[in-house]
């Protein structure tokens, strides 16, 4: 195939990418279902909060294997498997509220589900990084921009479906769909010929070669390695800890602010704001990775870890919902844009040729930070939770602070 057919061929796969990363990131959208299954089921907030933390915290372990995977046996084979798996899990979780099984709910969509989000998270982003070596930050925020923005749709979609359906037939639709919409997808998707690099490219000097790539053995001995893990797991931390509430606090501050007391009317209102907050969340994804392609990886998280800090400190004492809407935007943004300038940052730092492990691994941290961020706004009351996770950032601000590129030395070289 010419060298033509492939830059155009790239595009194609993109949007095979943004597809299966927009249906993936409908589960970031689980505080619109809390309120409906605690109705349904009786069961209490902490039960369902619970499933939660479980596929947060399945995903961020599986993108390791899935980083594995997608090395070994190629990208259309890993997204087939990981999206199959993840569209059976949400049918479960289906089948476990006609049951009344919290936890048949915590296996098949926990658990289940968490499995083959997190495999097939990592093949859009590995691949396109090796697609696409002359815009690695802009598509990457593209990539997981798709991942960002399907809280949104399913925001808009769930509470009306819900209300129409049943939440358990919800779940049994939208599993049907993720599995035709991401299986197509997924059989789009494959690796460009060893060596290609766009027309005219030549990578530069500040970031690491695909020659000169760090294997997962050779990364895993360096500090750096460590400290980008740390970076990823102090952001995600705060915003997966906002996002698992966003609803239900934004409900409350329209209660203060408003007096409305309907629970269908303030469902609406909560689904609104995630809705509206996960927009941010993609296009924050899109947005930030641009801006690390001019001022670099590190100093976005440097900016994003400051501004989010201040930010979550000031947030208890907000009553306006229009104020809260507009911090929860920025807070969501900066969540994707971490996410997005990841991946980016890991391929400058270690190179693209092993990057489906070596990013994989890092991912552990997503699903470490979707349980500490979890506990800490499940156990904790809103203003404590949200003055523990500025502390996270803060701390954050000081990694990134700290942070330099790895030297490819021979003391990290594989035995």
């Amino acid at each position: 195939m010419s060298n033509e057919n492939l830059m155009t061929k790239r595009w194609l796969i993109a949007v095979a990418g943004v597809v299966i990363q927009l249906l993936l990131g409908t589960v970031y959208a689980w505080s619109v279902f809390v309120k409906p299954i605690m109705a349904a089921q009786g069961w209490s907030q902490a039960e369902v909060a619970v499933v939660f933390m479980i596929i947060i915290g399945t995903i961020g372990v599986s993108a390791a294997f899935g980083g594995m995977l997608v090395d070994k046996k190629g990208p259309k084979f890993a997204a087939t498997t990981g999206v199959i798996l993840y569209g059976i899990g949400v049918l479960l979780g289906g089948v476990a509220l006609k049951m009344g099984s919290i936890w048949a709910l915590y296996i098949g969509y926990g658990v289940i589900a968490g499995v083959g989000n997190g495999l097939a998270y990592v093949v859009p982003i590995a691949t396109l990084i090796r697609w696409f070596p002359d815009r690695r930050g802009l598509i990457t925020g593209l990539a997981v921009m798709g991942f960002g923005l399907g809280a949104f749709f399913i925001g808009k979609i769930v509470p009306g479906l819900i209300l129409n359906i049943g939440v358990a037939n919800a779940f049994f639709l939208l599993g049907a769909v993720y599995l035709v919409g991401n299986g197509l997808a997924a059989m789009i998707l494959r690796n460009p010929p060893a060596g290609w690099l766009p027309d005219g490219f030549t990578p530069p000097a500040t970031t690491v070669s695909a020659a000169d790539s760090f294997s997962w053995n050779e990364a895993k001995k360096t500090p750096q390695w460590y400290m980008i893990w740390t970076m990823l797991f102090l952001n995600v931390s705060a915003g997966m800890g906002l996002l698992s509430k966003l609803s239900p606090m934004a409900q409350d501050v329209y209660k203060i602010a408003q007096g409305i007391t309907d629970p269908a009317q303030l469902a609406i209102l909560g689904g609104g704001v995630l809705a509206t907050a996960s927009i941010f969340n993609g296009l924050g994804r899109l947005f930030w990775a641009a801006v690390s392609d001019k001022i670099g990886r590190k100093n976005v998280f440097l900016v994003m870890f400051a501004t989010q800090a201040a930010l979550y400190f000031y947030l208890p004492s907000v009553t306006s919902p229009l104020i809260f809407t507009i911090i929860a935007c920025y807070l969501l943004s900066c969540l994707g844009g971490g996410f997005a300038v990841m991946p980016a940052f890991a391929a400058d730092s270690f190179g693209p040729t092993y990057i489906g492990k070596v990013y994989g691994f890092v991912l552990t941290a997503w699903g470490a930070a979707g349980v500490i961020g979890g506990l800490v706004f499940a156990k904790f009351t809103v203003q404590p939770a949200l003055w523990t996770a500025a502390a996270l950032l803060a701390t954050g601000f000081v990694v990134a602070f700290m942070f330099k590129r790895p030297q490819h030395v021979s003391h990290y070289r594989s035995k």
